[in-house]
């Protein structure tokens, strides 16, 4: 087996777990490299091991995503619903081959008049969530078209448009509801709305989304997952489904809703105290 090794953070290169996972899977005798860019990314490799947190396996899955190389978390951050795992369980799935592989859908962006390449290293694609956000202080418009029907106009600090994988991210702190990773839905949800009658909005994932900020600013925030840039205000956002998955590394025990028990006490209550 060959693997690429992805760490964003370089002090975790130090991190006891960091080494002694490394020490195993090359007692293992398992072919390891480093990545940094995409550029890394060496042919025949069987899978990629993001080692961090949920910031780190988005970064991994903007080296390898569309080379169909799956990722497998390893968490050594806070929460981490895609880097999930453990040093130890990590190794021991790998060892005794408790894994499937799984797609999670990505979304592509693009702006009318911007050429990405002037953006050094900006990538279109998002697996998380794609945000426009005010860059000023004051409240922004937002017109929504979904598959060329007018929403309502938000008035708000910004919008997200979020994938089922990225229902517990910054959606889910802005309101969003929680989706189950393999659910093919998109969700379209304000940021801080100003309109005391909006409600996040789940759309099917083939769904061709326009977006069109009001500023009086010249320009505003724009967010691909843990990457941003500056727009003009006059501009055009065009989201959709990407014409590829990212595939992730899922290891037998692992299980969404026990996640959502331990990570964020989902359900937590009383009641539900089984002693």
């Amino acid at each position: 087996m060959k693997i690429g090794i992805y760490i964003k953070d370089k002090s975790l290169l130090e991190d006891a777990r960091m080494l002694k996972l490394l020490d195993c899977l090359k007692g293992a005798r398992i072919e390891m490299y480093g990545i940094g860019e995409r550029s890394d990314v060496q042919d025949h490799t069987d899978m990629v091991l993001s080692i961090g947190g949920d910031g780190t396996f988005l970064s991994a899955s903007k080296r390898v995503a569309n080379s169909g190389i799956p990722i497998l978390g390893v968490n050594l951050g806070r929460l981490g619903f895609l880097s999930e795992n453990t040093t130890e369980s990590a190794f021991k799935a790998l060892l005794d081959g408790q894994y499937t592989i799984e797609s999670r859908d990505m979304l592509t962006a693009s702006v009318e008049g911007m050429d990405w390449s002037e953006e050094e290293g900006f990538w279109p694609y998002a697996l998380n969530e794609i945000t426009i956000h005010r860059k000023d202080a004051a409240v922004m418009g937002i017109k929504v078209f979904i598959d060329g029907t007018a929403l309502p106009t938000y008035w708000a600090d910004g919008l997200i448009v979020a994938t089922s994988s990225g229902s517990t991210a910054y959606s889910l702190s802005a309101g969003g509801p929680i989706c189950m990773p393999e659910a093919k839905v998109l969700l379209v949800v304000p940021i801080a709305p100003h309109n005391l009658n909006v409600r996040p909005l789940v759309v099917p994932i083939t769904s061709h989304i326009t977006i069109s900020p009001i500023i009086r600013g010249d320009s505003a925030i724009f967010t691909l997952d843990n990457r941003s840039c500056l727009i003009p205000a006059t501009c055009t956002i065009h989201v959709a489904l990407a014409d590829f998955p990212m595939r992730r590394v899922k290891l037998a025990n692992s299980n969404f809703v026990n996640a959502l028990t331990g990570k964020l006490f989902w359900g937590e209550d009383i009641r539900n105290n089984k002693k």
